[in-house]
């Protein structure tokens, strides 16, 4: 399934675009602050319900505008269309998948399987387990059917364990309720990452291989409590430390993936055009792995893709790409950057976006509007 069109409008300093894809590589030019970035936020939001940008998505909608309206067409037989719309007064997202109003933010992650590699993709390396937890359950999500709702069951469970903890007196029978919830559905958790890590781990060093060959790099799947005790055991020795802290600190919500070179930690080896190549080595082979397992293609949005990569590199990361069979939106200030980078035979779409004054703007004020280079046209 890929996008076959796009309109946005009111998404920040973009005109309103209508923009028809092709199913393959898609490769949006322009200066720096033009808006190619916010091309690629608006189809994040579609799929993702926020952005990569902003915490509050209030700030993506364009200055002076009321709302913010973003839709998708997607391939299939028959088409699927997904809708987002977000006003300016109001907090909540209106979520549209085949017209249904009732629609779940993880609904539109299923129908449209993102994967982002921006500047900010290097946080997978030296941020917070946060991100690297995101991205371990985003690939765990998508081929194990009942993740989600042992997510949603140990996190409630940790939330009223957290909220007793912070109490005071605890009636021990209150914490026992929450503490079998959550390790019951920890356990089972943790079974499935396990699952997912030990099948996934050899389609990304499969990926690292091409990419950047380095001898020495491990990735590593960490539970988030000792592995040789039961999580259940581990909440209940945990008790005292756990109330003087205030919140639980072992358990599935301290999940990591660990990535060493040599048993030191990457981002302290790594160049910084390294780092990028591991972490697009990531990124794409949870591609590569999602189309092995359950046949389905992702949606790669990758911003300014040749900053940081040699021209060996670029042409590596293009064919990995292009033996994908994935739908992809690069942006590049220059057009040229990735010419005579794709095999004969692949279908590129070259579009960019330029800006424009407004008639009855304020001085200084403009638009960003996207034009069509090429049309359907095979390199």
């Amino acid at each position: 399934m890929s996008i076959e069109l796009l309109n946005f409008q009111g998404l920040r300093n973009l005109a309103p675009v209508t923009m028809a894809p092709c199913a393959r590589i898609n490769v949006i030019s322009g200066l720096n602050g033009s808006g190619k970035t916010s091309l690629l936020e608006g189809i994040h939001i579609l799929g993702m319900g926020r952005s990569f940008r902003t915490r509050q998505l209030k700030h993506a909608i364009q200055q002076d505008t009321a709302q913010m309206t973003l839709f998708a067409r997607l391939s299939g037989d028959p088409p699927s269309t997904l809708g987002v719309r977000r006003l300016r007064d109001q907090r909540e997202l209106e979520l549209r998948l085949k017209g249904n109003k009732n629609t779940r933010l993880a609904e539109l992650a299923e129908t449209l399987p993102l994967q982002l590699i921006n500047p900010d993709a290097f946080r997978l390396l030296e941020g917070s387990p946060a991100g690297r937890r995101e991205f371990l359950d985003w690939g765990v999500f998508h081929v194990k059917h009942d993740f989600l709702t042992l997510w949603k069951r140990a996190r409630r469970a940790l939330k009223h364990r957290n909220a007793l903890l912070r109490r005071g007196r605890i009636a021990p029978y209150e914490l026992d309720v929450w503490e079998h919830e959550l390790a019951n559905s920890g356990e089972l958790m943790d079974q499935r990452r396990r699952e997912w890590f030990s099948a996934f781990l050899p389609v990304f060093e499969d990926t690292l291989s091409t990419l950047l060959p380095m001898k020495g790099l491990t990735l590593h799947y960490a539970r988030g409590w000792d592995k040789k005790r039961a999580l259940a055991d581990v909440l209940t020795s945990s008790r005292p430390t756990d109330q003087q802290m205030g919140f639980t600190q072992q358990g599935p919500q301290r999940a990591d993936l660990r990535i060493k070179i040599h048993k030191q930690p990457a981002i302290e080896v790594l160049s910084r055009g390294q780092q990028k190549l591991v972490v697009s080595a990531l990124k794409l082979a949870q591609g590569r792995f999602l189309e092995s397992s359950v046949n389905r293609h992702c949606v790669y949005l990758i911003d300014d893709l040749p900053a940081e990569l040699d021209e060996k590199h670029r042409q590596r990361f293009c064919e990995l790409l292009e033996a994908m069979q994935c739908q992809a939106f690069i942006t590049s200030v220059e057009p040229t950057a990735l010419n005579n980078r794709w095999l004969s035979g692949t279908t590129v779409q070259m579009f960019h976006v330029k800006h424009i004054e407004q008639e009855n703007a304020l001085a200084g004020e403009s638009l960003s509007t996207l034009s069509q280079l090429v049309s359907d046209s095979t390199l």
